[in-house]
């Protein structure tokens, strides 16, 4: 596919091998990522996700080409050693950095026990619906020992997104990881902030997610999600293990050495991209005495306005510039902290607070090159917390005074969709995730995608209505819910919660407009006279535009979305529990060019491979039965 020739090659403070080749029939640029694999499972050096001072914005388009190795490991992010699943033998995942207008090319092999698959997370995928990487709808899983290649162009978008599996509730057991999509326009933004990282957050879990998700799915748990163990700032915390008799558990380092640190320079401005990668909490962060000012929200850039504490719920983004100009003290906290008001039990391991340190400086150096081991000479920092009312409510927070720096005002809707989110439990029934009467369940080995691509070939409406709607003919509706869409639409969603638990709701291969979410009740019946109330407010005039929104527990919100974009797009929960106990749907657009979508040979045969099945989620006969 790609020449052979090698022009370059640097070895940067990580190990990563970068190198550049010419393609064979053109002069793009083709950069090849491939790190070397650790023989023992480590924690990825935080240097990692520090952006590239002198990255080009202006570049021509090129091909950025990476090779990953998924495996099982054992490892102790926070002291307690657990199984997990890891990219390259390390923890979390490598930074994918591109600029808009090139082409990313990822080699995953699979060399764990469970079958997989990568989705990135907010890419649009125009034209390659088939690299979505969702499991049962874009794609079969990735066998054990089996090779694919995730490839396609970022177009029309940049800013922080993530990547993840998207199968089962691996991301849980390590498959995470960040990626950054630089825009030309992000040079002037880029010369207000001396540097850019990345800050992943999440939360974590002492056993493996396969232990978790069977006792979470069987019948009488009410919907009572596992909770936590701990959180992670970019992969790390401290537990003592002296609070962990009988477990597994290592403490290589002392407290502060084993926490995040980000150095960051005095009297300057710095950029930090809070990522929430975790499976279930929201997390309350805060930088001790420093307020920041948030500038982008899931990849749409914002004009900045100041907060003290960011709430963030699972999957979401927001970037924010933070200045080091105080002269009190020169170190201070991060403090990440879960709002546990939303878990329905306790877990006694529980550390709700995970912490890092932001030191205003640079690491002391060991021949010349600073390490984190040297990090334990300083004392811990003696900054206060903002002297505020925590938030307890699981809700987004308000963003209702962040505007888009890019003018785009909400087009007229054409359509409504109305959803009803809800847990079927109590009295020994499986608790499971509604949409209205559909509760998902994954055909992994054929693909939502490819069904309807058949259908579409047979050139025959008894299989493929071309019609708007819940299609009930290609598919069954109670196990999966496809609404499809002909030509281009704007759609109002109308998402009511009938369940206590918050929902943080992300729709794939599209950005939408949010327009209003409640606290309570019902949304509005009459969608005309919402419409000429946020009219009146001004809020059609530029809403803000993320791909996840949380609709609280018994709350109600309603966004609308240009479905422009061809093929088969999943809606759900990114409750990483409620997504997997079936609070999902698909939206199928513009199934009129269904012929035109394209699926390689290559790509299906992965469908029949041995072990195609495995980690799937158990099926509900495993508990009752089959007695049909």
């Amino acid at each position: 596919m790609f020449g052979a020739v090698v022009f370059f090659v640097v070895f940067f403070a990580s190990d990563m091998l970068y190198s550049t080749t010419p393609t064979d029939n053109s002069t793009t640029p083709v950069y090849v990522i491939r790190e070397p694999i650790s023989s023992t499972p480590r924690l990825r050096n935080s240097a990692d996700y520090v952006l590239n001072s002198s990255w080009d914005f202006n570049a021509a388009g090129s091909v950025r080409e990476y090779y990953w190795t998924i495996q099982d490991s054992i490892l102790n992010p926070d002291g307690i050693v657990r199984p997990m699943i890891l990219i390259n033998n390390q923890f979390p995942g490598p930074l994918i950095e591109c600029n808009e207008g090139d082409t990313i090319v990822v080699h995953v092999r699979n060399e764990a026990s469970n079958a997989t698959a990568i989705h990135f997370h907010g890419m649009y995928q125009n034209g390659t619906n088939s690299m979505d990487g969702t499991v049962g709808v874009t794609q079969c899983p990735i066998a054990p020992n089996a090779t694919f290649t995730y490839q396609f162009t970022v177009d029309g978008q940049s800013g922080t997104y993530w990547y993840h599996a998207h199968h089962s509730v691996q991301a849980s057991d390590g498959l995470v990881g960040p990626l950054v999509i630089h825009s030309q326009s992000e040079k002037a933004s880029g010369d207000m902030y001396a540097t850019d990282r990345i800050v992943m957050i999440q939360d974590h879990y002492h056993n493996s997610s396969a232990e978790l998700l069977m006792d979470y799915l069987q019948p009488d748990q009410e919907n009572d999600e596992p909770v936590p163990s701990s959180g992670l700032i970019n992969g790390r915390n401290y537990r003592n293990c002296s609070d962990f008799d009988g477990w597994s558990c290592q403490n290589h380092a002392p407290r502060l050495a084993s926490l995040e640190t980000f150095d960051l320079a005095p009297n300057e401005r710095h950029r930090l991209r809070f990522i929430n990668t975790g499976a279930f909490a929201e997390f309350q962060v805060e930088i001790d005495e420093h307020p920041f000012y948030v500038t982008e929200v899931d990849g749409t850039a914002v004009h900045p306005e100041p907060f003290h504490r960011l709430n963030i719920l699972p999957a979401q983004r927001y970037s924010v510039v933070l200045e080091t100009n105080l002269t009190t003290l020169d170190s201070f906290w991060m403090r990440a902290k879960m709002i546990t008001h939303c878990f329905s039990k306790e877990n006694p391991w529980l550390d709700p607070e995970v912490k890092a340190v932001i030191r205003y400086g640079a690491l002391p150096q060991s021949n010349g090159i600073a390490t984190r081991d040297t990090a334990d000479v300083y004392a811990e920092p003696q900054s206060k917390s903002w002297d505020e009312a925590i938030d307890v409510d699981c809700r987004d927070m308000n963003t209702t005074i962040l505007r888009p720096v890019e003018l785009m005002p909400a087009p007229k809707t054409t359509a409504s969709m109305f959803l009803r989110a809800n847990f079927e439990i109590g009295a020994w029934r499986l608790s499971r995730g509604f949409f209205n009467t559909s509760t998902w369940h994954s055909n992994v080995t054929s693909p939502a995608l490819y069904r309807i691509m058949e259908a579409s070939k047979a050139n025959n409406d008894d299989l493929l209505p071309l019609t708007d709607g819940v299609n009930t003919v290609t598919f069954n509706s109670d196990e999966e819910f496809v609404y499809q869409t002909t030509g281009i639409q704007t759609v109002d969603i109308i998402i009511s919660n009938f369940d206590d638990g918050a929902h943080p709701f992300h729709f794939h291969g599209h950005k939408f407009f949010v327009l209003k979410q409640g606290p309570t009740g019902y949304p509005p019946e009459n969608m005309n006279e919402l419409e000429e109330e946020l009219a009146a407010a001004g809020v059609l005039s530029n809403p803000l535009r993320r791909d996840t929104v949380t609709v609280q527990g018994y709350g109600w919100a309603v966004i609308r979305v240009v479905l422009d974009n061809p093929g088969m797009w999943a809606f759900h929960c990114h409750n990483a529990w409620h997504a997997e106990a079936g609070m999902m749907m698909v939206i199928a657009v513009r199934v009129e060019t269904s012929k035109e979508w394209k699926v390689s040979e290559e790509e299906m045969k992965f469908c029949k491979l041995p072990g195609v099945e495995k980690g799937v989620r158990p099926n509900d006969d495993v508990w009752f039965g089959n007695f049909g």
